[in-house]
């Protein structure tokens, strides 16, 4: 389950050592953090990462498929998510040490900045694959983060980018060695310490006012 602490400044989100889908619980768990994250005062920022094998796989499909009445609302918590983690009034940075799925990949675009390893991992789209189509709240946020090209090959073709490839087209903003992902993503957070409170929300939530409109929609994620 995601954990929550604090080095000095930044709070790090460690969202854990598997698949780290999006269970319920996991949401729950990642909406408390940032709750903590939001209330705290003072400079700061946050980062996300994960340790093992994958930053996040996304959608809890096994879950889905179990509680086929609970869709609309699952949809709905993902979309919060989103759309907090996009308006959220600090810096927020992902550490991508690992495979980033589906919607993990969409939650890393919601952060302001990303770093990726860049020998191993694949940041992908891979709904046109697996047959399962965006929200029009997950297609804004994509459109919204990534140059059209980019967006388009992503989203349509499903292609899998390693860390030096994602670096190239913008999806992320450094490809690094394994051992310097999460310290690369800290000094981009401390570098924005004094940017937190009121003044950086009212930016990012006009900014994407548009995204965070769309994303309340709870248009089904097989329709």
């Amino acid at each position: 389950m995601p954990t929550l602490h604090r080095q000095e400044n930044v709070f790090v989100l460690d969202l854990g050592d598997g698949e780290n889908r999006f269970h319920p619980d996991w949401l729950t768990a990642v909406d408390t953090a940032l709750d903590e994250v939001d209330k705290a005062e003072g400079p700061r920022a946050l980062v996300t990462a994960a340790t093992g094998k994958f930053y996040s796989n996304g959608l809890d499909l096994e879950w889905l498929s179990a509680h086929p009445d609970q869709h609309e609302s699952y949809t709905t918590s993902v979309h919060k998510l989103f759309a907090r983690v996009l308006s959220l009034p600090v810096i927020t940075v992902a550490a991508l040490q690992g495979h980033t799925f589906a919607a993990g990949a969409m939650l890393s675009l919601a952060h302001d900045f990303r770093v990726m390893r860049a020998d191993r991992g694949f940041w992908c789209l891979p709904e046109a694959d697996i047959k399962i189509p965006f929200t029009p709240g997950m297609c804004a946020l994509i459109r919204s983060r990534l140059a059209p090209q980019t967006a388009h090959e992503a989203m349509v073709t499903a292609r899998r980018y390693g860390g030096s490839d994602a670096a190239a087209v913008g999806i992320v903003d450094q490809a690094v060695a394994e051992d310097a992902v999460r310290s690369t993503a800290m000094a981009i957070a401390e570098a924005q310490l004094s940017k937190a409170g009121d003044t950086l929300g009212t930016i990012k939530a006009r900014m994407y006012a548009s995204v965070l409109a769309t994303l309340p929609r709870t248009d089904s994620l097989a329709d």
